[in-house]
């Protein structure tokens, strides 16, 4: 039977990978919840709650049971939750001074990270990628790769989503570089490879499990060695046509300003750079994590110097954000990176230059806070990265080998 052309049956199947869809993101994103909880959350029909959560049980990829006890009277209620080790994502970011990995499950599990140090003297892709896939074989070794389902990559520079091209990187060095086919041709895995911005992936990390949780309009400001911006609006990214989008490290802020690695002059980042700090504070520009926090404790312990750079640049990185929430007007600002390290010691500065330069509408509405995930925020955005063809489209994942139950497989 078809109506208008519409065959009933494809209608009503359509309708149910959307609901299972919707039903695993919801799990994801939220945690275990009830059948009342994703009935309110989902919209679904309790009946139809009851078939697709039956479904998902039947898979191995969740299970239902008491919730944890809250030591309150009665028998605890039954919860829906997925299980983590049974679809499990590698994630892996490449910073300027650093590489790091984890395996990570459904629902966020970390089942395991490491992060590395890194010289800067060889950044070519092929040193990198085959870095990368030492660490990546590795992780997947000591934490279990049988139920793998995709890897994601955040990394310093402007990509191109649909293929993992880093168009450039300037502070690695990299001009059109494809990372994402090298890197998939070294790891030979059966599973998509999916490249991104660190800084995006930030955003995207903070937005679901974060600082920015339940927040739908948000900027998230990375900084080490460069200076990276992720933007959500209105709960989706906002990454441009081809992903390019966001690069607000690389702003015009200052005529006179100094050159930049990209090639112009006066950008943000050469004034709110790593850079730019250590030099104000007196320290060797390259001296990389350990000396920003020699600098911190120097400012902690009131040296003028340490004080007096932190206070210069807590005024550009306020002109910087005050253009942004002109423009975006967002509802929070999330600070990542070095800057989240900075934030207690600029965030006066920073307030003050909001009030002197932001119009009032959006200066109202906008808060400033430093991450709540530290330096792994662009990692944990990497595994939701990678988790996501799951998220939307789980009926295709329960019918593959990886995802049918244990003791189903051959």
């Amino acid at each position: 039977m078809t109506v208008r052309g519409v065959q009933l049956g494809q209608r009503s199947e359509t309708v149910r990978r959307a609901n299972l869809s919707t039903i695993v993101r919801a799990l994801h994103i939220r945690g275990p919840l009830s059948r009342s909880e994703l009935v309110a959350r989902t919209g679904l029909t309790r009946s139809a709650i009851r078939e697709l959560i039956g479904e998902l049980v039947a898979s191995g990829l969740a299970s239902e049971g008491p919730s944890a006890p809250h030591g309150t009277p009665g028998r605890p209620s039954h919860v829906v939750r997925l299980e983590p080790g049974r679809a499990v994502v590698l994630a892996l970011e490449i910073s300027v001074d650093s590489l790091a990995g984890a395996v990570i499950g459904l629902g966020g599990t970390v089942f395991g990270t490491v992060r590395v140090d890194r010289s800067c003297g060889d950044d070519s892709v092929e040193t990198v990628v085959f870095q990368l896939t030492e660490l990546a074989r590795d992780m997947l070794t000591r934490h279990g790769g049988d139920t793998l389902v995709g890897v994601g990559v955040a990394v310093v520079g402007i990509v191109r989503r649909s293929d993992g091209l880093v168009s450039v990187a300037p502070n690695l060095g990299w001009h059109d570089a494809a990372l994402g086919s090298r890197l998939a041709a070294s790891l030979r895995l059966p599973v998509p490879v999916a490249v991104a911005n660190e800084a995006d992936l930030g955003a995207l990390a903070e937005h679901r499990r974060g600082a920015a949780i339940d927040v739908e309009n948000l900027i998230f400001i990375s900084g080490e060695v460069g200076v990276g911006g992720g933007i959500i609006a209105g709960g989706l990214p906002l990454t441009g046509v081809a992903g390019f989008g966001g690069e607000i490290g690389h702003l015009p802020v200052n005529p006179d300003g100094r050159a930049c690695r990209c090639g112009a002059i006066g950008c943000w980042e050469t004034e709110v750079g790593e850079t730019a700090l250590l030099v104000g504070a007196g320290h060797d520009p390259g001296g990389g994590r350990a000396a920003v926090d020699a600098v911190l404790r120097e400012a902690a312990d009131s040296s003028a110097s340490a004080r007096s750079s932190l206070a210069r640049l807590a005024h550009w990185l306020g002109i910087g954000l005050a253009g942004l929430v002109n423009v975006f007007n967002p509802r929070l600002i999330v600070l990542g990176g070095r800057f989240g390290r900075l934030h207690p010691f600029v965030c006066e500065g920073v307030e003050a230059e909001l009030d002197r330069r932001a119009l009032a509408g959006p200066r109202a509405i906008v808060s400033i806070v430093p991450t709540a995930l530290g330096d792994d925020a662009a990692l944990i955005g990497a595994a939701e990265l990678a988790i996501e063809p799951l998220l939307s489209d789980p009926a295709s994942w329960l019918s593959s080998t990886n995802l049918r139950p244990a003791e189903a497989r051959t």
